[in-house]
């Protein structure tokens, strides 16, 4: 359990900028909407349906906060906006905000996965995955329950800061196995291709009892240092068709050129068409500077060239031989 003495809140060396770019694939099954909500300046195309994004600034806390977040739902809309439009409240309402930070984001995914079940209003059979980047000062919380995926550039070097939940990974196999879960061909319990997701009531048990398909995040704490360039945020759209070294490679790259992570989410979003993707995109590039990532100069070293007595003496004797 992480504390607020392991927390740095000191203000941020740079200033948070960001762009975000989506996609939708009409060739794809799945249901999203995308929606950006809150400081974001810029939206590029027309949002599809099932998936949320949101970016808060949380004016209210005596330090600096921001938080931002990716929903990719599945089974209507109704998950995703709902856990949208609350995860926040829940975030800041805990008791253990802002003194541990691990523990207030669990605890808000849980109250939210609870919330929406009791809302009589609402279809509880859809469901959302859920990433979230809470950034105070230096200081990061990734929390993710899902396959969306979270990827820290650092001097051009890809860092994951979260796992896709996927059925047939080992850690997520063999916890659904042990309560009961079973997976088809890469599907829990036949039905969903991920392990981990708020909503999906019909698939889980009373409310507090251990399932298969859980919604508890995963979380990834990081202290942000110079080296720290950008943070990607995808769906699995993204990761689907790119690894998370290409994806830091190619922004890097378009940072380096002019510097706007919006320009950079949508070249994130076209090179993943250009792979054919078989799923709607949604793409989040924060920058940590208002500076572009500097060019990393390669150091040249020396190259020592050695000949053994062997060769020496097989050199001389030719050399004799030709005087």
């Amino acid at each position: 359990m992480h504390m607020a003495a392991g927390t740095d809140f000191s203000p941020p060396f740079g200033i948070l900028e960001e762009g975000y770019s989506s996609q939708e694939n009409t060739s794809s099954a799945k249901d999203e909407l995308r929606e950006r909500s809150g400081e974001l300046k810029q939206t590029i195309g027309k949002p599809p349906r099932h998936l949320s994004v949101g970016r808060h600034s949380l004016g209210s806390v005596a330090f600096v906060a921001a938080t931002d977040l990716v929903f990719d739902g599945h089974g209507g809309t109704d998950a995703a906006l709902f856990v949208r439009n609350n995860i926040l409240k829940f975030i800041l309402e805990d008791s253990c905000f802002p003194l541990c930070l691990e523990r207030a984001l669990k605890n808000a995914f849980l109250k939210a996965d609870y919330a929406f079940a009791d809302d009589s209003s609402l279809d509880i059979s859809s469901g959302t995955t859920a990433l979230t980047a809470l950034m105070f000062g230096r200081t990061m919380m990734v929390a993710n329950a899902g396959d969306c995926r979270a990827v820290l550039g650092k001097r051009g070097k890809a860092v994951e800061l979260s796992k896709d939940h996927k059925p047939n990974s080992m850690l997520e196999r063999l916890r659904i196995e042990k309560l009961g879960g079973v997976i088809y061909d890469g599907y829990l319990n036949g039905q969903l291709s991920i392990a981990r997701a708020l909503g999906d009531w019909h698939m889980k048990g009373p409310k507090g009892s251990a399932c298969p398909l859980s919604a508890e995040p995963e979380l990834q704490e990081t202290l942000l240092t110079e080296d720290d360039e950008f943070l990607i945020m995808g769906c699995d759209g993204l990761w689907d068709v790119m690894s998370s070294q290409c994806a830091v490679t190619l922004a890097r790259k378009e940072l380096m050129l002019h510097n706007d992570p919006e320009r950079c989410s949508r070249e994130l979003v076209r090179e993943a068409l250009k792979r054919n993707t078989c799923d709607n995109l949604t793409v989040i590039v924060i920058c940590f500077s208002p500076d572009p990532p500097p060019r990393i100069e390669v150091p040249q070293t020396r190259v020592r060239r050695s000949i053994s007595a062997e060769g020496l003496n097989l050199l001389k004797g030719v050399l004799e031989s030709n005087s």
